[in-house]
């Protein structure tokens, strides 16, 4: 595959060069006894102490790193090396270094990964060093790196071969750093608040849990379908019926659907349930955990997200029909009305079936008129009972559900329910997602008789929220493409030439 780069075929020479002189271009057992930040750390005195106390500093220090920069002075250069924790400086000279110096002129280039030994010094501008008195090659790279000044910019390519993204752009590296600490300290936040962390089943006989189209496999040994998780949500609330109180799974789940900003068909989410409380105290959670996640990872409440500024300090309910008469402009008359809201919606160019009932016409004018005006945090609140068919019956109002949605920034980040218990009332609302299937709909759920039968043995009073991982890595992070916080999106298979 690199028989046609010349550049590439020139990097194979030297590593088949230097196993011929006895050198190993791909070692190993050497160790790594000090980061490039923990050497600056250790030894930053020396930039400030006078020349007869500097003899007193420990002078053995051994480091390893990827080469980033060569500046070559006849029998000395400067190099700099750059591993996980930052970039450090190295001085090789023909003096200390003998025959290796000649091996490292020869067949050491930028992006080979190398082991130097010696001590610290303060070179003439200022800048603390490592002064080589052993030189090691530890991985020849035959693949040379993206220019200097110019970088990796091609968007696609840094998706494609995010390993030299990671390699060239350390903000990328910060990004995902910091997304690992999001999910770290989400863990930490539930098991401090009493919950169970809990796996299940990543292959369902039967997909459920959200209205999604599924993802379809095959297992050879059963000799049946088998669908990707597209939430955990119905196997998470089994364990509730079987005596778990508070769980919760940080789980992938997978969606057969299109791709844009804010959607990638494989994803990250946290669900969790807890026992013997309603969607109200999943709102308070939810501020709880937000106000930890900020103080832990000390951020500011008041963050840049896709050009607009986006206030934490203060989190709005309301509910879904006010929003769309408040938010949306949508007069409350029309709202209200079935006949009249279809006409509103075909009036402002909104494509929709003839057939949806006065729930779905709803969601259709909320998903067009007021989901992307939701900048700072907002809970909107009473969601149809049509688009929530794992969620509870209003006691008051049968065509609500007692659910809520987090929106901040115009996107979904948080889906959170009283769930529902009843399991006659769960099997006429799972008859009807199978008729709204048969009629077409894809995305409808399936009957799943074994979550009924579980619910027949009796599931307390429960409330269920799922979050968005990714998107609350988008929030925190600033960035407003999905595929930027993952590490490897989904993408298109790249055309051969």
């Amino acid at each position: 595959m690199f028989e046609d780069d010349v550049y590439v075929q020139g990097r194979i020479q030297k590593a088949n060069s230097l196993r011929e002189i006895g050198i190993n271009p791909y070692g190993n057992g050497v160790p790594k006894e000090m980061d490039c930040k923990a050497f600056l750390e250790a030894f930053d005195a020396l930039k400030t102490l006078e020349s007869e106390e500097k003899k007193d500093i420990n002078k053995n220090a051994q480091v390893a790193g990827r080469i980033k920069f060569i500046r070559l002075m006849g029998k000395a250069a400067f190099i700099k090396i750059e591993d996980n924790s930052g970039i450090l400086q190295i001085y090789l000279s023909k003096n200390e270094l003998g025959e290796r110096f000649d091996i490292f002129k020869k067949y050491i280039e930028v992006g080979d990964i190398i082991m130097a030994k010696g001590f610290p010094f303060v070179t003439k501008t200022g800048e603390l060093s490592l002064h080589a008195l052993e030189f090691q090659i530890l991985t020849k790279a035959i693949s040379p790196l993206p220019e200097k000044y110019h970088g990796l910019v091609d968007i696609e390519m840094r998706y494609r071969q995010r390993y030299l993204d990671l390699i060239m752009n350390k903000e990328v590296r910060d990004t995902f750093v910091l997304r690992s600490k999001i999910v770290s300290c989400v863990r930490k936040f539930f098991e401090e608040n009493g919950f169970l962390e809990v796996e299940t089943p990543m292959m369902h006989p039967i997909p459920g849990g959200a209205n999604a189209k599924p993802f379809v496999t095959f297992h050879n040994a059963l000799n049946v379908e088998r669908y990707l998780r597209i939430a955990p949500e119905l196997y998470l609330k089994r364990l509730v019926v079987g005596g778990f109180e508070a769980v919760f799974e940080i789980n992938r789940n997978f969606r057969n659907e299109g791709m844009d900003h804010s959607h990638n068909p494989e994803f990250t989410m946290i669900e969790f349930y807890w026992a013997y409380k309603d969607y109200k105290d999943l709102i308070q959670l939810t501020k709880a955990l937000f106000n930890y996640l900020f103080e832990a990872l000390n951020l500011s409440k008041t963050l840049q997200f896709n050009e607009k500024e986006i206030d934490f300090s203060e989190f709005r309910e309301i509910t879904y029909l006010d929003s769309l008469v408040e938010i949306g402009g949508v007069p409350r008359e029309v709202a209200t009305n079935e006949d009249k809201l279809y006409e509103y919606l075909i009036s402002h160019n909104i494509k929709i079936e003839s057939k949806m009932e006065l729930g779905k016409l709803q969601s259709e004018a909320f998903d067009a008129f007021v989901e992307d005006k939701l900048i700072n945090p907002t809970f909107i609140t009473d969601f149809p009972i049509a688009i929530s068919p794992l969620a509870r019956r209003n006691d008051y109002n049968p065509e609500i559900a007692d659910r809520f949605e987090l929106f901040i920034g115009g996107s979904e980040i948080a889906n959170g329910f009283s769930e529902l218990n009843d399991p006659l009332d769960q099997y006429e609302r799972f008859k009807a997602q199978v008729a709204a299937k048969e009629a077409g709909d894809e995305e409808a759920q399936y009957m799943d008789e074994d979550y009924i039968t579980a619910l027949s043995y009796g599931m307390p009073p429960t409330a269920g929220e799922g979050i968005g991982i990714d998107r609350l890595v988008m929030l925190l992070t600033g960035h407003n493409i999905i595929k930027d916080v993952i590490l490897f999106p989904a993408l298109k298979p790249q055309k051969k030439d």
